[in-house]
């Protein structure tokens, strides 16, 4: 974070005081000299320490400190791998008595953070100010404006299995605290989703039939997960094979109450409803339309992303964008027409040990080329053979980015075996693991995480919106191509611009899922027509924009963000601007939303959205 010297405590100030009070009495003798410098030093003493506790008394710290200890317990599991924290063991609760209790516990929060004036305070410190009034914004979001809890059946499937896999992710073996937290969380399941059952209230009917799809199967998969995963933890077999079963049962017992109400689509119409899917209403009485409109969206792009456009803007922002990517893709295709195409990873071993090498390659451009700082202490990305217990369960990213008090271990992609099934991401990588590398790893989201869990300012450390943390890995991908990084792949450098079709496509269809304006259906053949990509991966993401709306717009925006503010920092600095004291910055602060980093880095402000009171 820059400090510029008017924002640092002025003790150069009592320094210079200091001086001058002692040359003033140098015609004393030396025992009151003495004297005099004692009172001198003594006074510098207390004035630095009363700044230091001033400092540390701020309310804001005191409140920034109580919140992220009550969101570590609270906040909700979803798939997405960048936000995930480190959490205290224990069950979960989602009843409505515990959904209250969270209520007022941001209400609370809420009027703390409204009290502060941070008019006067130096610009990084009101940028921590803002930063907690966005995490504030997200927890109303959660709660209020898109309530998962009482919308969306999906949302159960969060806190269960996403909550396992989760925990799954990190690498075996587990010790006895890490097998009796995975243990909880399979006990946790039952009354999770009797909890789900009685809180959803006629959600969109879409969202119904996704979670059914998505729980097909889910006895014999849990069941698998569990036989697999035995010999990987502290557990006695008995007590995890009944933990798995009543959790199965009423994961299969959940699928037939949301069932009940798909019966034209599913097939399985029930003969008597039960209380909780009378509750869901019947298939005609669920609304259809899943959108949440433009007022609850704008309110996420002010409140909780902190951004300055409209959706309109948006959308215009990224249709330019895609129409750059297709002109790109083709002229380096006819670049490259009589290159002879990249193959397949032949094993999985040949495949792991390539990703090694490569992300070698990765750093040492990096540093060859003055790009950014790679401390020693960051470990390495690596690739990993999926294990079975991982590949029966599913429901999350399956990798794992480390965290704060696991900086010393290396983080891990999870990948399955090569072959021409591979899915849209998975057959990119599998040819060259390196973009995916520059993306999820270095310099992508496991670097960034890795310096922001370091960085000197508590406030900084936490995940807030996926705008810089998505924004900042999708620039890394096109700004290692201009740098150079796959001159040796010409094929490589397709894959880059067919992956900036998608992200630009990501906009679109987010926008226009949040308006109403496409269904899931209709995102999904969009995605797998536009991009192109396969049938799976198309569907897969329309449902998580669709169930998750303002998240897939980060890619895309996020980065053009930070181009700006790169052009600007430039132009403001001229031949003084560097590039490499530029990414250092980004890099390091990038939980922070850019138009957050752009107040502190230019000092305007003029970006940042006008906060909510």
């Amino acid at each position: 974070m820059l400090r510029t010297r008017q924002d640092l405590p002025d003790h150069t100030g009592l320094e210079g005081r200091e001086f001058s009070f002692v040359k003033s009495i140098k015609a004393l003798n030396p025992v009151s000299i003495l004297t005099a410098r004692s009172i001198a030093t003594l006074s510098l003493l207390i004035a630095i320490t009363s700044s230091l506790c001033a400092q540390s008394n701020n309310p804001l710290d005191k409140l920034a400190t109580d919140f992220w200890t009550w969101r570590a317990k609270y906040a909700p599991f979803n798939g997405d791998d960048v936000p995930r924290m480190e959490r205290p063991g224990g069950i979960r609760d989602w009843s409505r008595a515990a959904i209250e209790k969270r209520r007022k516990d941001l209400a609370e929060f809420e009027s703390r953070w409204k009290k502060i004036d941070p008019k006067s305070w130096p610009i990084p410190k009101q940028v921590d100010y803002r930063l907690i009034g966005s995490a504030l914004s997200r927890v109303r979001w959660e709660l209020d404006v898109n309530p998962g809890w009482k919308r969306d059946p999906t949302f159960y499937i969060g806190q269960t299995l996403t909550a396992l896999a989760e925990a799954l992710t990190v690498p075996a073996p587990y010790d006895e605290t890490r097998s009796r937290e995975i243990l909880t969380r399979i006990q946790n399941i039952p009354s999770l989703l009797e909890q789900g059952m009685s809180n959803l209230d006629k959600p969109p009917a879409p969202f119904v039939s996704v979670a059914v799809q998505a729980l097909d199967g889910i006895g014999d998969r849990l069941r698998k997960m569990a036989a697999a995963l035995q010999e990987s933890t502290t557990l006695k077999p008995e007590e995890l094979k009944i933990a798995t079963d009543r959790a199965a049962d009423a994961l299969e017992k959940f699928r037939a109450s949301l069932q009940q109400k798909l019966p034209e689509i599913q097939g399985a119409a029930a003969s008597q409803p039960s209380d909780s899917t009378q509750r869901l209403g019947s298939r005609r009485s669920l609304p259809e339309q899943t959108a949440l409109g433009r007022d609850a969206y704008v309110w996420f792009l002010r409140n909780v992303a902190l951004m300055p456009y409209t959706p309109e803007e948006l959308l215009a922002m990224g249709r330019q964008e895609w129409a750059r990517a297709v002109a790109f893709e083709v002229y380096e295709k006819n670049r490259n027409k009589d290159v002879p195409p990249l193959k397949l990873a032949d094993n999985i071993d040949n495949w792991v040990a390539d990703a090694a090498a490569k992300e070698l390659q990765v750093r040492k451009f990096l540093e060859q080329h003055g790009i950014v700082t790679v401390p020693d202490w960051i470990q390495h990305y690596t690739l990993r053979p999926t294990p079975e217990y991982l590949r029966a369960l599913g429901f999350s990213e399956t990798d794992d980015f480390t965290s704060p008090s696991r900086l010393s271990e290396n983080s891990i992609r999870y990948v399955p075996e090569p072959s021409d099934k591979l899915g849209y991401f998975w057959r990119a990588t599998a040819m060259d693991p390196r973009p995916i590398c520059v993306h999820e790893g270095i310099p992508g989201h496991y670097f960034q995480l890795c310096l922001s869990w370091k960085h000197e300012d508590p406030i900084r450390r936490h995940y807030y919106d996926s705008g810089p943390n998505e924004g900042l890995g999708f620039y890394a991908e096109e700004m290692m191509l201009q740098a150079g990084l796959f001159d040796d792949s010409p094929h490589t450098r397709e894959i880059i611009y067919n992956f900036m079709r998608l992200r630009a496509l990501r906009v679109e269809v987010d926008v226009r899922l949040a308006l109403g304006q496409f269904t899931i259906e209709q995102a999904a053949k969009y995605l797998q027509e536009k991009v192109p990509m396969d049938e799976q991966t198309s569907r897969q993401e329309a449902i998580a924009f669709a169930t998750g709306p303002g998240q897939a717009i980060d890619y895309q925006i996020g980065k053009l963000q930070i181009i700006k503010l790169l052009a600007e920092a430039r132009m403001k600095q001229g031949e003084k601007f560097n590039l490499h004291a530029f990414h250092d910055f980004v890099w390091k602060n990038g939980n922070v939303p850019i138009s957050l980093q752009r107040w502190e880095y230019l000092g305007d402000g003029s970006d940042v959205p006008a906060p909510s009171r």
